[in-house]
Formats: C-alpha cells, structure tokens, sequence
C-alpha cells in the first residue's frame, strides 16, 4: 500500500524526535554510547563542493572512519557526510549550471555515500543566490540563476542517492535567504527529507550593532519565516550552537540589543580580528558573569576590559527553545553544531536530551 511521504515524514516526527549531531574535522570527541543517547544523526563535516563537479568525482577522504564512528552511538544511528560549510560554495555553483551538470553531481555524490557507506547526505550552501564568504569577490548579480537552480540540484540529489536521507543546512537570517522565496521553497521542501535550520550565527560580523546570536525569540522568528514561506515543520531541525560569540562595541555597553560595535568586517569581506568565537569545552571564564535578557531569551555579558559583547546560550535558554519553539510548532527534531565543541562536560548535549525527554 503506497502511503504519501508527508504522512510517513510527519508520523516518523512525532514518534521519535531527530537529535542530529554535526561532528567536525577541527574538534575531536570520544564520547561513551550512554553519553550520546538519542542522537539519531551524525553528520561528518565536511567533504569539499568541488570533489563532485568532475567525470571521474575526486577522491574523498573522510577524516573519521565511517564504521569506526559508527561504533561509538547507538545501533541505528545514522552516519551522514555533509557538503560544503562556509567559504565552500564553488562546487555548487558550478554543479548546479545545468540539468547536465546537476545530474553529473548528483551521481557522484551517490557513488561516493555508497562507496563510504554513508546513510545520508547534508548539503551545506553557504548560500545559495549569494552572501557567501567571498560576496565581495563574488557578488550576488552574479548568482542570480542559482535561486531556481538550487531546488532542481536537490532533486537530483534526492533522486539519485534513493532511500538515503538528503538534508541540506539553511540560513538563520532572513537576509541570507535569498534562494527561499515562496515560489522555491515548496520544491526546496518536496526535494529534502531534512531541514537543519542554523538559528545561530544570527549577529555575525557583517553586523554593526549588537543583538544575540542564538536567542530564543529570533529562532523562534526564522521558524516561523520558514513556515510562512512552505517549509513542512516536521521535516525541520531547530539549530543549536556550542559556542559563544564576542563582538567589540565602540564604548560602554548596557544592554544586549543595540550597541554600535566596531567595524568587524573590511571592506573586501574579511575579518578585521575584532569578533570571534569560543567553544563551550574552552569554558571563557566570562561565561560565568552572563546576564540573562528574559525578553528575549539569551545570555550576554559586556566585558569591560576588552569592550566585547559576548553572547551565548544557555540549558535554561535551551529548555525554553524546546517548549516555545519545537513543542509549539511542531518541528521534526533538532541538531547542534558541534559535539567536540561541548565535549569537556557534555553540559549542552545534555540540556538537549533532557529537552527531548519532554517532547
């Protein structure tokens, strides 16, 4: 009996929340399977855009052993490689010229999970139509075809992996969604079986005043958008980040939202060493003088000394993320960036599994 995939899609949701887990090449982690309960997915990152453009593919290498990763979780755990990560767009710009293009992609990527014996794929564009890390070398005019593209490269994608899962990594920010408008987001939605949503990230350095990068009410905003513009909620992963941010305001700094910073980004799109990030397994002893901004669910805290804007999350502001956000729109699951970034205590990993437990 044939049954519509939003049914399965939406009855797999409800009877067991995805937790996927990304685990990165530059921070390492060994955690126990009792550590690691509920995780579903495991998600390798990253293998390069360009291995994929060519006839034959290049050769991937993966920087974990799939069989050996696979050991460490739960019997059932998937293990997914993803594609791409900021800075990392040239490959699909180039895959997703054309159909012949796309199709050419698509079969490499399959060869290559199955060559590895990968259940899954997650493409990670940074972003498609544009705002990458090289917008300045690269500007968007020059992006414009990737709009309609991108959803026509995922159902390649999607086709030729089969019964694989395909999630693809999108923006936290609405001025990133450039290739999510209604008309693309309903084929972006049939294509994916995953949508990891990256509500962090959310003030960057192309910012000039300060808000929170993670907080509970722009998470809640970027669902929300998702939602308006036809994305299936119960295919949606809301995005948590094991680390803080820092931002360097021009002077004293009262309040989370709104203090003018200095300028974090030059005039070529790169970094003027002014912000940054630390991971929560570095433990920044200024995480233990946060403030709790209740308005809008974040932690921040303005050091004096160095005139930074930290901002963060916490298990407090996770725990409300779950019943504000994942509980009251129904999403799919949730999914971290990244596990060797919380792995001295497992303190955020944790708060998640008891978010879960509620669900």
């Amino acid at each position: 009996m044939h049954i519509p995939r939003a049914v399965t899609t939406a009855a797999a949701a409800a009877a067991a929340p995805r937790f996927a887990m990304y685990y990165d090449q530059w921070h390492s982690a060994s955690p126990t399977k009792d550590q690691m309960a509920g995780i579903t997915h495991v998600i390798t990152a990253f293998a390069s855009t360009t291995l994929f453009t060519s006839d034959p593919p290049g050769t991937y290498s993966p920087f974990v052993d799939v069989a050996s990763l696979r050991s460490q979780f739960a019997e059932g755990t998937k293990i997914c490689m993803a594609i791409g990560g900021w800075g990392d767009t040239a490959g699909f710009s180039v895959g997703q010229k054309t159909d012949e293009s796309r199709k050419l992609y698509a079969k490499n990527v399959a060869s290559t999970l199955n060559s590895h014996g990968y259940d899954c794929v997650d493409v990670d564009w940074e972003y498609p139509g544009g705002n990458g890390e090289d917008y300045k070398q690269n500007p968007n005019s020059g992006k414009t075809d990737e709009i309609t593209n991108y959803a026509l490269l995922l159902q390649e994608i999607k086709s030729a992996i089969g019964d694989k899962e395909l999630s693809i990594a999108v923006p936290g920010l609405e001025r990133d969604m450039i290739a999510f408008t209604s008309e693309q987001v309903p084929k972006i939605n049939a294509a994916v079986d995953v949508v990891n949503v990256m509500t962090y990230d959310l003030m960057n350095r192309r910012d000039n005043q300060t808000t929170h990068h993670t907080s509970v009410k722009a998470s809640l905003a970027t669902i929300d958008k998702y939602i308006s513009l036809g994305m299936d909620p119960a295919k949606m992963n809301l995005g948590f980040a094991f680390y803080a941010k820092y931002f360097q305001t021009q002077g004293q700094c009262t309040q989370p939202i709104g203090c003018p910073t200095v300028e974090l980004e030059d005039a070529n799109g790169g970094d003027t060493g002014k912000s940054g990030a630390i991971t929560f397994k570095e433990n920044p002893a200024v995480l233990s003088s946060g403030k709790a901004d209740t308005e809008n669910g974040g932690q921040w805290f303005w050091d004096s000394s160095t005139s930074y804007f930290w901002t963060w999350d916490t298990p407090e502001f996770i725990a409300q993320k779950f019943e504000q956000i994942v509980k009251a729109r129904k999403l799919g699951g949730v999914m971290a960036w990244s596990l060797g970034e919380d792995s001295s205590s497992w303190t955020y990993v944790k708060a998640i599994q008891a978010g879960l437990a509620t669900l």
